[in-house]
C-alpha cells in the first residue's frame, strides 16, 4: 500500500507520532545522564572502582553503538512500529532490573541488556520522523528531536540530583519504568507502520565482527590504564586488544565490502552523498564532544568542589537549557542557510565553551565561575545537534531510511563510547601521573584530599580539552559539507510522505 493510497495513513498527525517518539528518545538519553550525575552514589552503594563506574555507562553505550546497524535492518525487515516497541519493552523491563542490582558486575550485565533494548528502539525513530515527515517540514521535527536530547540532558543532572537526594540512587532506574510504559501505550495507539516494502535478510557475521571489534578497542581503553598499557596475562596485553579490535573492525568493513548486492550492513551507496557521510562523522565528533564534558564535570563537581547530586545537577542545566531553546531554530534555518554557515561558526563556539569551562575550572574555584562557559557551550551545542541530523537524512532514499538512521545512530554512539573510554583512560592517566595513590585512584566516590583535589582538578582540565581539539577539527570536517541547494519554488507542491508504505499493522 502507498503513502498516497492510504487513507488511514492520513489520519496520523506526524506531530502526534513525533510526541511518542520523543519521548522514548527522552527516556533513553535520560538514562545516560542520570547514570552519570549519580556516580559517587553508585560507587558508594555497590562497592565500585572507577574501573567499574566506567563501565557502568559504557556497557550500555557499548551494546547501543554495536548492535544500531543490525536493529536499523530489524525496522526494515519487521516494520519500524514493531521493532521499535519491542525495544522499548525490552529497555523499559532492564530499568526496572538495573535498580535491583547488587553488585557492580550484576549492574554492567543489566546495563547492557538496557543498551540492547535501546539499539533496537533509537533506529526506528529516524526513520519513522522520515516517514511521517515531508520534506520540507522534516528540519523542524529534527529541530524538536535534538531539542529533546538538550531537554534530557537538562533533566537527567536535575532529575537525577533530586532523586539520588531525596530517595536513593536506584530511583535514578525506577523514574524509567512509568515513562517507558506510557510511551509503549502510545507507540501502540499512535505511532504507524512503516514499511519499506523490502524483505532484507539479517548480517549476523557483520554484526559479530563490528560488535566483537568495538568491545575490544573500548576494554582496551577503559583497562589500559589498569594494566600500565601493557600485559594482562601471559602473552594477552592492551596493545594487542586493541590491535586484534582494529584488525575486526576490518575485516567487518572487507565483509561488507563483499556484500554489497546482498543487503549489508552498511550499504556504501549511502556514502556517495557527501552530506551524509560529513554529517555521520561530524556526530560521531560531537558526542564524543558531549560526553567528554559531561564525565569530567560530574566529577569535579562532586569530588572537587564537594556539591550534592541535587547542586551538581543544577550546576550542569545552563548549557542544556539554552541549547533547548537554540536547536528548533537551527534545524528550521538549515534548509535556508546550509549546513556549512551553521556547523562551522557552531562547532567554534560549541569548543569555545568547554575551552572557558576548562580554564575557570580551579580547585577552589566557585561553581559559578564555570556558568559562563556552560552557556557558550550550549548555544554551540544547539546550533550543531540539529542541522547534523537533518543533513544526515535529507538526501537519503526511502528505501534506505531504516539502514541510514541505523548508521547515523551508530556514527553518533560510537563518538559517545569512545570519547567515554577516551576521556575516562586520560583521567586515570593524569591522575597517575599527578602522583595521587592507586588506591585512591580506583575510589570514585567523594574525595577530600587536597592533593587529589588537585590531581583530579588538573585531569579534568586535560579530559576537557581533548574535546576542545575534537570540536575543532569538528570545524574543520564541516567545510566539507556541501553548499546549501537553490530555494524551492513556492509554488511547487509539498512533497508527499518520503515515499515509504504507512499503514496500521493489520496484518
Amino acid at each position: 500500500m502507498s503513502a498516497d493510497a492510504s487513507p488511514q495513513a492520513r489520519r496520523y498527525n506526524p506531530w502526534l507520532v513525533l510526541a511518542v517518539l520523543c519521548a522514548s528518545f527522552f527516556m533513553t538519553l535520560l538514562d545516560t545522564t542520570i547514570v552519570t550525575i549519580a556516580i559517587p552514589e553508585m560507587a558508594e552503594g555497590l562497592g565500585a572502582s572507577l574501573d567499574d563506574i566506567l563501565w557502568f555507562a559504557n556497557a550500555y553505550m557499548l551494546v547501543f553503538a554495536a548492535l544500531l546497524l543490525l536493529s536499523g535492518r530489524l525496522g526494515d525487515r519487521f516494520g519500524a512500529q514493531r521493532t521499535f516497541t519491542a525495544g522499548l519493552a525490552v529497555f523499559t523491563a532492564a530499568s526496572a532490573v538495573c535498580g535491583f542490582v547488587d553488585t557492580p558486575g550484576q549492574m554492567i550485565a543489566a546495563r547492557a541488556v538496557q543498551g540492547l533494548g535501546a539499539a533496537v528502539m533509537m533506529p526506528q525513530t529516524l526513520a519513522l520522523i522520515s516517514a511521517v515527515f515531508p520534506a520540507q517540514r522534516r528540519g523542524a521535527a529534527f529541530g524538536v528531536w535534538s531539542a529533546v536530547a538538550g531537554l534530557a540532558t537538562v533533566a537527567g543532572p536535575t532529575v537525577g540530583g533530586a532523586l539520588v537526594s531525596g530517595l536513593d540512587w536506584r530511583w535514578i532506574f525506577f523514574i524509567n519504568v512509568p515513562i517507558g510504559a506510557a510511551a509503549l501505550v502510545g507507540a501502540l495507539l499512535v505511532v504507524p507502520d512503516v514499511r519499506t516494502g523490502q524483505r532484507t535478510s539479517l548480517d549476523l557475521t557483520g554484526a559479530v565482527l563490528s560488535t566483537a571489534g568495538l568491545s575490544l578497542i573500548v576494554y582496551g581503553l577503559i583497562e589500559g590504564e589498569r594494566y600500565d598499557w601493557g600485559t594482562i596475562e601471559s602473552f594477552l596485553s592492551i596493545p594487542l586488544v586493541l590491535s586484534l579490535g582494529v584488525a575486526l573492525l576490518g575485516l567487518f568493513a572487507l565483509h561488507q565490502r563483499a556484500r554489497q548486492d546482498r543487503r549489508p550492513l552498511v550499504p556504501f551507496e549511502l556514502f556517495r552523498s557527501r552530506g551524509f557521510t560529513v554529517s555521520a562523522t561530524l556526530g560521531a565528533m560531537l558526542l564524543f564532544g558531549s560526553i567528554g564534558v559531561l564525565l569530567p564535570l560530574t566529577l569535579y563537581l562532586q569530588s572537587v568542589l564537594g556539591l550534592s547530586a541535587g547542586e551538581a545537577g543544577l550546576a550542569l542545566v545552563p548549557g542544556p537549557l539554552v541549547s533547548l531553546f537554540v536547536a528548533p531554530v537551527a534545524g528550521n534555518a538549515v534548509g535556508r542557510l546550509g549546513g556549512r554557515k551553521l556547523l562551522v561558526p557552531g562547532l567554534l563556539v560549541f569548543g569555545a565553551g568547554i575551552a572557558l569551562t576548562a580554564v575557570m575550572a580551579q580547585a577552589d574555584s566557585s561553581v559559578w565561575a564555570i556558568i559562563p562557559g556552560q552557556i557558550v557551550f550550549g548555544v554551540g551545542m544547539g546550533l550543531v545537534f540539529a542541522p547534523t541530523s537533518t543533513l544526515a537524512m535529507q538526501e537519503v532514499p526511502p528505501r534506505l531510511t531504516g539502514v541510514a538512521s541505523g548508521m547515523f545512530t551508530t556514527f553518533r554512539q560510537i563518538g559517545a563510547v569512545v570519547g567515554a573510554a577516551a576521556v575516562g583512560a586520560l583521567l586515570q592517566n593524569r591522575l597517575a601521573a599527578e602522583g595521587v595513590p592507586e588506591e585512591a585512584r580506583r575510589q570514585a566516590g567523594r574525595l577530600t584530599d587536597a592533593a587529589y583535589a588537585e590531581g583530579l582538578t588538573d585531569a579534568v582540565r586535560y579530559g576537557l580539552f581533548l574535546t576542545v581539539a575534537v570540536a575543532v577539527v569538528a570545524a574543520a570536517v564541516a567545510l566539507l559539507l556541501p553548499p546549501a541547494p537553490p530555494r524551492p519554488d513556492p509554488g511547487t507542491p509539498a512533497e508527499p510522505l518520503a515515499g515509504a508504505d504507512v499503514a496500521r499493522a493489520a496484518d
